[in-house]
């Protein structure tokens, strides 16, 4: 089981291909398996690696807060182990956030990014869906301001993660697949583990940076996605210069998976591309 020693954690990654490094990185809870399509189609062209973040998968899950610019600075990690100078980031959702940190913080690591059904947070984080407010308890209000008056630790994670999953996918037969197993993989990972990823989503803010990301980048988002509407991505597309948007219509949260011919097919001829 190969682990890279990152600082105080262990990350478990895989390594698909050859090529010029190109790095995946999964949204909330997700693992590295769920990868799968764009595994098969990218390593053709180019040296995948796939991994799990701290708290989730076969990754170390250490006890303390955790923010969005920590797993960036463990994903920079991981390259450093691997001795990986500089790779394509393609992140999704929380991996897409993550992506961002790095590009803005160690800009000489990256070749192109690409941003995926995410959002710069901060002030552009305000409308969460109505079925995930009411998991999560608020009363249909969610302002900045009510957000930050949340008490995460008397939260129903299971509702909130059972809420997400099913709002994530449009096709009803992804939706009977995925929200069943949530609740098992939430008992996997853990409660703990999965608040701490929740809370830093919440926290996460590149909104008054994002101007400073150097690569070339893809914004590319569903025009259905009910997690991370596409307007979110507008954003990202008009403060990151030069930066092209892609919306993928009838797309959800995960059109990754629901429409991975059309994903990966974006994404491939970004990379391609001079």
């Amino acid at each position: 089981m190969p682990k890279a020693e990152v600082k105080e954690v262990n990350i478990y990654y895989k390594v698909h291909g050859q090529g010029e490094p190109l790095l995946l990185i999964m949204g909330l809870t997700g693992i590295q398996r769920a990868w799968v399509f764009q595994i098969r189609a990218f390593k053709k062209y180019y040296q995948v690696i796939t991994f799990d973040s701290r708290g989730r998968g076969k990754t170390d899950k250490p006890s303390e807060p955790y923010t969005v610019k920590v797993m960036a600075e463990d994903t920079v990690g991981l390259m450093d182990y691997l001795k990986v100078d500089k790779a394509h980031i393609l992140g999704i959702s929380l991996g897409g956030m993550i992506a961002q940190e790095m590009a803005i913080n160690h800009p000489e690591r990256v070749r192109k990014l690409i941003l995926a059904s995410t959002t710069a947070g901060g002030r552009a984080i305000g409308d969460t869906p109505l079925e995930l407010q009411r998991a999560m308890g608020l009363k249909g209000d969610s302002s900045e301001a009510n957000m930050r008056g949340v008490d995460f630790r008397s939260m129903d994670f299971e509702k909130v993660m059972r809420a997400t999953v099913s709002l994530s996918f449009n096709k009803r037969l992804f939706r009977m697949v995925f929200v069943p197993l949530s609740k098992i993989h939430l008992k996997r990972i853990g409660l703990s583990n999965f608040m701490a990823q929740f809370v830093a989503t919440r926290t996460h803010n590149t909104l008054d940076r994002l101007h400073l990301i150097e690569a070339p980048t893809l914004v590319i988002t569903g025009t259905r996605d009910r997690v991370v509407p596409p307007h979110y991505s507008e954003v990202l597309a008009s403060r990151i210069p030069h930066a092209r948007l892609v919306k993928v219509e009838g797309g959800s949260h995960s059109l990754f998976m629901e429409m991975r011919d059309r994903f990966n097919k974006e994404v491939l001829d970004f990379l391609r591309t001079s």
